[in-house]
């Protein structure tokens, strides 16, 4: 398919941060977008709005005239099985799922892809910023809701030669098609964060997910790079003994590219970069985002922008340049006193690297986390490892448990259970429950000083409506 040929796409399920940025790609190209969603607020919603991409509430056949050249649906609504895919069907429309249609739009250009459990939207984000800034021009579809300075998390450049996106191991159309997404793609650099055990209703062993991606990793051209983070275990065993080209980044002395003097100061993060193989500091980077984390993807931008022909001032620049992603250790203002930050964490490996950037920028003061986990069979499967993921927070406190669409409720699970699990590590750990009962907590027991983290993949960030009356914004 010849996407230049395309005048009308419409996206089925537009709100999710992968297909909003892919909507804003297709609309950079001169493509009319038109999409659906169901009424609930998303954090897409006001980057799609701010540039122009309308969408309509409800599924519905109505919502495919005029016959658009292209649908491209969600995994979740039914997917496949949504009103408006089956109606498109019958009326001989074309029909992709996102992953088919982020491999279609990667293809013209090289592409550079960050795949892992955790931190693929930040590096991919971070890399961006760096080659924007240096007037790469970059194209890109990242699953974020708004991507800081870029102010968009999608984008089409005629200009540049790159094209990054977030590989995702999950599954092309989950019971239809149980391949991972990433599987379509055609890497030129891929960048791996990590790789923890994650999507057990796709991978029911570790193994499996291991052996993903592996078959990965070895679609990279021998003229291309693989850029591993030998901190995490599994990806220096998943890497071992792979005949493609390879460097190495961490706080490992085993690294090919090496994170030395890492300091903090309130808002600040610095770090230096150290050449294994010429045996030399090569720069000082400045970051305005906390976290061991987050130098680790800064580390990985730096490779990367090695490989693009970056000067180490170069990528120094862009990495410094970079202020962060929405729902990514994101300042939403001040309440009571009390400063409150958003984060997307919602895996166990997540959550402690997330409190562990807190605790890092914030020694002293009283770390509050509230966390709402997503899915019943994520929370059932990783239950001991989430109880234990809050080494870094004074306070605890859980939401119910956000369901997925493609689940059916477990009652053998829930955040009650999750919280009297957590207690046993963490005095102060409370169930907490809906949004209302979590308002009403927040206005109880948050004093003046305290660092409140709001963390899930769920709908934990609509508490930032309620709380916006008293929230003054101060970044």
């Amino acid at each position: 398919m010849d996407i230049r040929k395309l005048k009308h796409v419409h996206f089925t399920g537009i709100k999710g941060v992968g297909m909003a940025a892919l909507a804003l790609y297709f609309r950079d190209l001169g493509i009319k977008v038109t999409g659906s969603d169901v009424e609930e607020v998303f954090v897409t919603d006001e980057t799609l709005a701010k540039n122009g991409v309308l969408w309509t509430s409800g599924f519905s056949a109505n919502n495919i005239e005029p016959k658009p050249d292209l649908l491209v649906t969600t995994g979740a609504h039914g997917g496949l099985k949504n009103p408006e895919v089956l109606v498109a069907i019958e009326k001989g429309i074309k029909v992709l799922t996102y992953a088919e249609a982020l491999a279609l739009v990667s293809g013209d250009k090289k592409l550079i892809s960050v795949c892992g459990v955790g931190g693929k939207g930040s590096t991919s984000s971070m890399i961006a910023v760096a080659l924007d800034v240096n007037n790469l021009h970059p194209s890109f579809v990242i699953g974020m809701g708004n991507i800081y300075p870029l102010e968009t998390s999608g984008r089409y450049d005629k200009n540049g030669k790159y094209f990054i996106c977030e590989a995702d191991e999950y599954a092309i159309s989950p019971g239809i098609n149980n391949d991972p997404k990433f599987s379509l793609l055609k890497p030129f650099i891929t960048v791996v964060t990590n790789i923890e055990h994650d999507h057990p209703d796709i991978y029911p062993k570790f193994a499996d997910t291991l052996n993903t991606f592996r078959k990965y990793f070895l679609k990279i051209p021998k003229q291309g790079l693989l850029v591993a983070n030998i901190d995490n275990l599994n990806t220096k065993r998943t890497i071992k003994g792979l005949k493609i080209p390879i460097q190495t980044y961490g706080f490992s002395k085993d690294a090919d590219w090496q994170i030395k003097n890492l300091k903090y100061s309130e808002g600040r993060t610095a770090f230096s970069v150290y050449s294994k193989k010429d045996k030399i500091f090569l720069t000082d980077i400045n970051l305005r985002v906390p976290g061991k984390f987050n130098v680790q993807n800064a580390m990985a931008a730096y490779v990367v922008g090695k490989k693009v022909g970056l000067t180490d001032q170069e990528i120094k620049l862009g990495l410094e340049r970079y202020l962060g992603c929405m729902r990514r250790f994101e300042k939403k203002g001040v309440f009571k006193g009390a400063a409150f930050y958003d984060d997307y964490a919602h895996h166990p490996s997540e959550i402690k690297v997330t409190l562990d950037a807190a605790r890092n920028w914030y020694p002293e003061k009283r770390i509050i986390a509230i966390f709402q986990p997503h899915t019943f069979s994520r929370t059932k499967i990783l239950f001991k490892d989430f109880s234990k993921a809050f080494a870094d927070a004074d306070v605890v406190g859980f939401m119910d448990i956000y369901a997925s669409a493609r689940e059916s409720k477990d009652n053998t699970v829930s955040s009650k259970l999750l919280a009297k699990e957590t207690k046993k590590h963490k005095k102060n750990t409370y169930y907490l429950g809906d949004l209302k009962s979590i308002l009403k907590w927040l206005n109880k027991n948050t004093k003046e000083g305290d660092i409140v983290i709001t963390m899930g993949a769920g709908d934990i960030f609509h508490i930032y409506k309620d709380l916006k009356s008293d929230l003054s914004i101060r970044k």
